[in-house]
C-alpha cells in the first residue's frame, strides 16, 4: 500500500488507560520510560491541534486516575471514563468521539499492550481506519507480552512508530517550520538527547532560522 504521511490534517491521536495503577504493573518499560513517552505524545498532538480522544476506566476503578502530569498536559481534555471492557469501541462514547474526530489515521498508545490497546487497534482496523502504534508509550507487564502484542497489530496492518517519528513526520523538518522550536522543547522527554547539549543546541540553531 503506498504510504500517506501523516499530517496535522489527516490525524488523530488515542490514548488509552494511562492510569498509576496498571503503570504499576508493567514490565515491558520503566514508569519513567513509559511516562516520557506518553507526555511527549499528548504534548505534540497539542501543539500539532490534532484531536485528542483519551479513555480510561471507571474513576472509582482499581487502576486508578491517569498519571498525573499526564492529566496536566491534557488541560480540558475531555476523558472518556468506560466501563472495564477491554476493547473501547465496545463504548458508545469512544466509538462516537472516533467518528467524530474525522481522522483516517490515528495514532494509538495504552496500557496493556497486548489487551486494550490491543482489542481497541484491532477493531480500528477493522472499521477501515490506519492505525499507528506508537510502541514508547505504550507497555505491557513483560517485554515479550509487549513485543508479541506489537507483532500481531503489525501483521493485521498497524504501523509500528515511536513518539518522536510520528511529531517528525508531521513537523517536516526544523527549518522554516513555525512549529519547530515548540517541538524541540520536547526533547527532554528524551533523556539520551537531553543531555547532549550539542545537539540540543544545534537543534534550537536552525529551529529558529
Amino acid at each position: 500500500m503506498p504510504h500517506t504521511p501523516l499530517t496535522a490534517d489527516n490525524s488523530a491521536v488515542v490514548l488509552i488507560d494511562h492510569e498509576v495503577g496498571f503503570s504499576n504493573l508493567i514490565g515491558s518499560h520503566t514508569i519513567e520510560e513509559n511516562l516520557n513517552g506518553t507526555l511527549a505524545l499528548a504534548k505534540a498532538a497539542k501543539l500539532f491541534d490534532l484531536p485528542l480522544i483519551v479513555t480510561a476506566g471507571p474513576e472509582d476503578f482499581p487502576a486508578g486516575p491517569l498519571y498525573p502530569e499526564l492529566a496536566q498536559v491534557l488541560g480540558d481534555t475531555p476523558v472518556i471514563h468506560r466501563p472495564p471492557i477491554f476493547d473501547a469501541f465496545e463504548n458508545d462514547q469512544f466509538a462516537a468521539a472516533i467518528e467524530a474526530a474525522g481522522r483516517k489515521k490515528l495514532i494509538m498508545a495504552g496500557i496493556q499492550t497486548d489487551v486494550c490497546l490491543a482489542l481497541t487497534g484491532l477493531t480500528a482496523l477493522d472499521r477501515g481506519y490506519e492505525v499507528y502504534i506508537v510502541v514508547d508509550a505504550s507497555a505491557a507487564t513483560t517485554k515479550e507480552t509487549h513485543d508479541t502484542a506489537v507483532m500481531r497489530l503489525v501483521q493485521a496492518g498497524a504501523i509500528p512508530v515511536n513518539w518522536l517519528a510520528v511529531g517528525s513526520e508531521i513537523l517536516r523538518g526544523w527549518v522554516d517550520q513555525p512549529l519547530a522550536p515548540a517541538f524541540g522543547e520536547l526533547i527532554e522527554h528524551l533523556p539520551s538527547w537531553r543531555h547532549d547539549h550539542v545537539a540540543s543546541n544545534a537543534i534550537a540553531k536552525y529551529a529558529t532560522k
